[in-house]
């Protein structure tokens, strides 16, 4: 088992560190030039611009970036952003705690993009009938003064909303995947024969049928587990939730490589995690995958 656990992670860091260069070099081809903008109403001189491109390194050839970047990753330094002018990692400390109070909250209840729901809800839930905060993440002017369980309600209600509109589609959708694969299951010879040696259907159902009728459950929260950092980035939008969606979507607008760099490594990470942690609940549950 040690053994090929070791030889799963090998792979998820290589496919790590290969995605991480090809997101770098595709970043830098995209057309656009981020330091243009810095100047607002006023144009910036080109010798401004070589100024801001040696401050940024972009001054250097894209395989000396991506070391420079690759070296910073090492020690944990992701640069600087473009657009903020701060630490990419204090910017990705800040919104991380945020998205992944939406995502996790997603997650125990399912997954799915509901853009329409989620501006319905907005609209009817939070202005029509004004039951729940349509948008951010706490009330401005709730009094600083506010102790911790004032705050958290006021947290929570606003959670709702995003909450429900990334979860109530998927749920159905996760009922009928694991209904299918229960009902696929316990037409298998095995359990046939369990029933016919006269043990307790409970004892069949809990027993036998349920650890392998858990495959497709494990592949999609698998498939969905990124979602705590980049599946939300629309409904982050739509309910001015602060966290890394709406970041991310700001760095793309902006051509911020160092923070794009950033968000991106979070979302490569996860993916990778989450394959491997499929792969490792899969082992668990029929040691034959070892095998493959």
């Amino acid at each position: 088992m040690s053994g090929w656990v070791l030889r799963r992670a090998l792979q998820a860091a290589v496919t790590f560190l290969v995605a991480l260069a090809i997101l770098f070099v595709l970043m830098r081809a995209a057309p656009g030039d981020p330091l243009l903008r810095l100047g607002g109403d006023r144009p910036i001189s080109p010798k401004e611009i070589a100024v801001l491109r040696a401050r940024y390194g972009l001054d250097q050839p894209v395989g000396r970036q991506l070391t420079a970047f690759l070296q910073g990753l090492v020690h944990g330094d992701l640069g600087v952003s473009i657009e903020y002018g701060r630490p990419v990692t204090a910017l990705l400390a800040e919104r991380l705690p945020a998205t992944l109070l939406l995502g996790g909250s997603v997650l125990l209840l399912n997954f799915t993009v509901g853009l329409w729901l989620g501006l319905v809800l907005a609209w009817l839930v939070g202005i029509h009938w004004r039951l729940l905060p349509a948008a951010g993440m706490q009330d401005p002017l709730l009094s600083s003064d506010a102790g911790w369980g004032v705050r958290a309600v006021d947290v929570l209600s606003h959670l709702v909303l995003p909450v429900l509109t990334l979860s109530v589609v998927s749920i159905a959708a996760t009922m009928r995947h694991q209904r299918s694969a229960m009902l696929e299951v316990l037409r298998l010879p095995y359990i046939l024969t369990a029933r016919a040696k006269g043990l307790p259907e409970r004892d069949i159902t809990w027993r036998h049928a349920w650890r392998n009728a858990l495959f497709p459950v494990i592949t999609l929260f698998g498939l969905w587990l990124p979602i705590l950092v980049t599946g939300s980035v629309f409904v982050e939008a739509v309910f001015a939730w602060p966290g890394l969606g709406s970041l991310a979507a700001g760095a793309v607008g902006n051509r911020d490589y160092p923070l794009l760099m950033g968000t991106s490594l979070l979302v490569a990470a996860l993916v990778v995690a989450s394959g491997f942690a499929t792969d490792i609940a899969y082992a668990i549950l029929d040691p034959r995958v070892r095998l493959a």
